[in-house]
């Protein structure tokens, strides 16, 4: 079962907990076992897993994206956002996760983000359940 999400951001980089949207793609699926693929067609966003538990976790990440791939760097592109291209490729487009009994298969502090790093925008992430 293929299903998109529509995903708002509201500033140049974030990262946004999209684990119970995704989980309800699953939940309505009646998939019990399989595997859930977590998609971002875009190519200045990206998605991973990560902890949820301590908000700084998210901002340390942003940090250390910015400190590694600043704004301004004299890159070529002429749209002028190559940092966020470099920067979703860093993150990457796609996550796979497993499904038992109908949920997603986390760790006990994990979550799955969607990483904006040219917003705001309106983005879509597609959720693709494999199973039975």
């Amino acid at each position: 079962m293929i299903n998109n999400l529509s995903v708002r951001t509201n500033s140049r980089s974030e990262l946004n907990d999209i684990t119970r949207q995704v989980q309800s793609v699953i939940s309505a699926s009646e998939i019990k076992t399989g595997l859930c693929q977590v998609f971002v067609p875009h190519t200045t966003a990206g998605v991973t897993i990560n902890e949820n538990a301590d908000p700084d976790v998210k901002h340390d990440i942003i940090r250390a994206l910015d400190e590694a791939v600043p704004w301004e760097n004299n890159y070529r592109h002429m749209e002028g956002n190559s940092a966020a291209h470099l920067k979703a490729s860093m993150m990457g487009f796609s996550v796979s996760i497993p499904v038992n009994n109908g949920a997603l298969v986390l760790g006990t502090w994990q979550c799955v983000y969607f990483c904006e790093f040219d917003g705001p925008r309106s983005r879509n992430v597609i959720v693709n359940v494999l199973g039975s």
